[in-house]
């Protein structure tokens, strides 16, 4: 009787440390933003219109390279929300 007593307290504290670890694992992904054109060389999080995965920025502060980062911290380091509009198409030359 004991040992049931003693498996039954085992798994009713795993289930609680695995529900426990899953809102503490959604708490950090709120407290975190993409933050584009603050990633260094071969460290952002994921893939842009130029390669598919994460680790492959092939400079540093690109500005379609984007990095996850605590909640408001993004413009204080120089980065930007929201993706860096593309250049606009130059004009040709008049003659």
């Amino acid at each position: 009787m004991k040992t049931k007593l003693i498996l039954s307290s085992a798994i009713a504290g795993l289930v609680a440390l695995s529900a426990a670890s899953g809102a503490m694992a959604q708490d950090k992904k709120a407290e975190k933003e993409k933050c584009y054109g603050v990633a260094k060389k071969g460290q952002n999080d994921c893939g842009t219109a130029k390669h598919s995965c994460a680790g492959q920025a092939a400079a540093d502060n690109v500005p379609e390279e984007w990095k996850y980062v605590a909640k408001g911290s993004c413009e204080k380091m120089g980065g930007k929300l929201k993706v860096a509009a593309a250049a606009s198409k130059t004009e040709p030359a008049k003659k």
